[in-house]
């Protein structure tokens, strides 16, 4: 039943009301059901304000054998002149390592998912020192976990300090959807580690800011980057709720336009970190107010709003 149709009815080919008082409601009516057409449900698809400074634009680009070899799953990764492409089936995933450590520094890369079923199946980019202290490592995460038919993808930020994701896992997680289809397109994920704070981009709009408020809440002991693709089906998706299912396998990862920037744990005391902003750490106010933006429209969850959890074991939440 068209709008029309609903308030007025046909005679002699011509459309006529009732009586002026019924015209009235009608009216009324018409405009208000023509309100709800016009504004959006929701903000799902629109995009944030620009953060108006773009720090990826400010480091060098690299191959991925400049910075990156392969560390496990050899037969599941494919290299081309810019590219690396891994992948999970039944028999493996794939994982690759930055050639040197870092105490600080810009990490990004430009990845594009895989569409349909990807439930139980972890993308990752991250920084970690877990072979250099197994048991009482540090790490930082961006982690795409993936999803069920006709739902969006996950991407899920993390923060592990001193063996809190080991033995009794402590995690800081903040989750988001993202205001476009990562699996059309590359997009460029980012981590900015400095002794002040950890700050997580996404196409150089900053999603999560991390800050030191302590020693024992924040890592800074030299870690390496890495990216993988695996099984976490026991947790991954809704919980664990759905399982990888091995007949949409391959499921494929691909990443490019490398960024490795910063202080190497090689690097003379004299090296300075890298900035997300012109000011040499922090944001811009224009870069928070893009970020509070981002977290009104597309976090779905924030570890410290969790009552759930032991507040205790994450005193940054309220420090």
């Amino acid at each position: 039943l068209s709008l029309t149709s609903a308030f007025t009815h046909h005679n002699n080919s011509s459309f006529y009301i009732e009586s002026p008082h019924l015209h009235s409601h009608f009216m009324a009516l018409f405009l208000s059901l023509l309100l709800i057409f016009m504004v959006p449900a929701s903000n799902a698809g629109s995009w944030p304000p620009s953060p108006g400074y773009y720090p990826s634009s400010h480091f060098r680009s690299m191959s991925f054998y400049q910075g990156y070899r392969n560390l496990w799953g050899p037969q599941h990764q494919r290299v081309d002149n810019t590219a690396a492409t891994i992948w999970l089936d039944t028999t493996t995933g794939s994982g690759f390592k930055s050639v040197r450590p870092f105490r600080s520094g810009y990490f990004g890369a430009s990845i594009k998912l895989q569409p349909g079923y990807t439930a139980g199946v972890i993308t990752a980019f991250y920084l970690s020192n877990d072979e250099a202290h197994p048991g009482y490592h540090d790490e930082v995460d961006i982690e795409f976990l993936g999803t069920t038919l006709g739902k969006p993808y996950t991407l899920q930020t993390n923060v592990y300090i001193q063996g809190s994701g080991d033995a009794k896992i402590i995690g800081r997680e903040m989750k988001f959807h993202l205001w476009f289809d990562p699996t059309e397109n590359f997009h460029h994920y980012a981590i900015l580690w400095s002794p002040k704070e950890i700050i997580f981009l996404v196409d150089d709009v900053p999603i999560r800011r991390y800050p030191r408020k302590s020693v024992a809440t924040f890592p800074l002991r030299p870690m390496w980057v890495y990216g993988s693709i695996w099984d976490a089906s026991s947790w991954a998706t809704e919980d664990g709720k759905y399982k990888a299912d091995y007949r949409y396998q391959p499921f494929v990862g691909t990443y490019t336009n490398f960024k490795a920037s910063g202080c190497s744990a090689y690097s003379p005391a004299s090296c300075r970190p890298v900035s997300a902003s012109p000011y040499g750490s922090g944001l811009t106010r224009r870069q928070y107010s893009t970020m509070r933006w981002v977290q009104r429209n597309y976090m779905v969850y924030n570890y410290c709003m969790d009552n759930k959890r032991d507040h205790s074991l994450t005193p940054e939440c309220w420090g």
